[in-house]
């Protein structure tokens, strides 16, 4: 696969699939999980909406840049937050991550975008158009939340499996992948495809330190509230009654909060995206899209 590196030092792994002509989507992934997250069956249903998609390793997981030995306690940048004291000096917040989809548009040419984000990739996607909103055509957060650590909590089962160290043992951490049915869609979730999922994450690569890092960033990007209110960003909001990581009162206020979104509360959808409903998110992101399409060329910026 190709990548990127960016004015920052940063190399981002990444990939495209459809017509590049088509309007282009870029897609980011939440905590921890790499770009294969994604299912194909997934993208295919996206690119079927007319959709040019962009998918992408975060820093600090798969191919992309790792910030070896950049020590963080993510429990004390926490623990600030809540104290209203000075949050320690973290190796990068939210904003950096947010910088770095920018930049692999800029490397792809593209002077605009849509953007989708799940869980933590929501918080990115958020970020990116608040800080960059001339970039940005469209944006869709799917079971994310606001950054206010008072809004969407997740119940305690869900936030000590999230938590839990990951197993350096293969079998362990295949095995470790069941305890997501905590958060899954109760009606679809796919015992199979987790373990093949989990087994395909470890083999391409395995990196446990860059969790605490991507945790620490976002406990220090803090509560965004205050630039949702003044969006101007068409978004989406998309969530799941079964999810226990973000609980969907992540996504309620999330929505609240921007002028102007949409929300779509999906009964069957947990904190995944479970094949039965792709073809109902891809139509809901392809619809999102098109009702903001790109106005202006999209120019070379290289």
């Amino acid at each position: 696969m190709p990548r990127a590196t960016l004015p920052s030092g940063i190399e981002l792994e990444y990939t495209t699939t459809g017509d590049p002509s088509s309007p282009p989507l870029l897609v980011v992934n939440g905590y921890t999980s790499q770009m294969i997250s994604w299912p194909r069956g997934y993208v295919d249903e996206l690119v079927a909406q007319g959709l040019f998609v962009i998918q992408f390793d975060n820093r600090d997981v798969g191919l992309s840049s790792k910030l070896d030995g950049q020590h963080v306690s993510p429990g004390k940048v926490l623990s600030a937050i809540l104290n209203g004291e000075s949050v320690p000096p973290v190796p990068y917040t939210l904003s950096d991550m947010a910088a770095d989809g920018i930049g692999l548009l800029d490397h792809l040419g593209f002077d605009r975008a849509h953007i989708v984000g799940n869980s933590m990739g929501g918080m990115i996607v958020q970020t990116m158009a608040i800080e960059h909103p001339d970039r940005i055509a469209s944006v869709t957060s799917v079971m994310s939340s606001t950054g206010d650590p008072r809004v969407g909590r997740p119940t305690p089962e869900a936030r000590d499996a999230l938590l839990a160290p990951s197993p350096p043992d293969r079998d362990d951490y295949i095995a470790a992948s069941l305890t997501s049915q905590i958060w899954a869609s109760k009606k679809y979730c796919d015992t199979d495809w987790l373990q093949q999922n989990a087994a395909a994450q470890y083999d391409r690569c395995f990196y446990p330190e860059g969790a605490t890092r991507q945790l620490a960033a976002i406990y220090a990007t803090g509560d965004r509230s205050e630039g949702l209110a003044t969006l101007e960003v068409p978004m989406l909001v998309i969530h799941g009654r079964d999810d226990t990581l973000i609980t969907p009162e992540g996504g309620e206020r999330t929505a609240e909060l921007v002028p102007g979104s949409a929300y779509l509360l999906l009964s069957d959808m947990g904190h995944d995206h479970p094949a039965p409903l792709w073809p109902v998110l891809a139509e809901a992101i392809g619809a999102h899209v098109r009702a903001n399409p790109i106005t202006q060329p999209l120019t070379n910026r290289s």
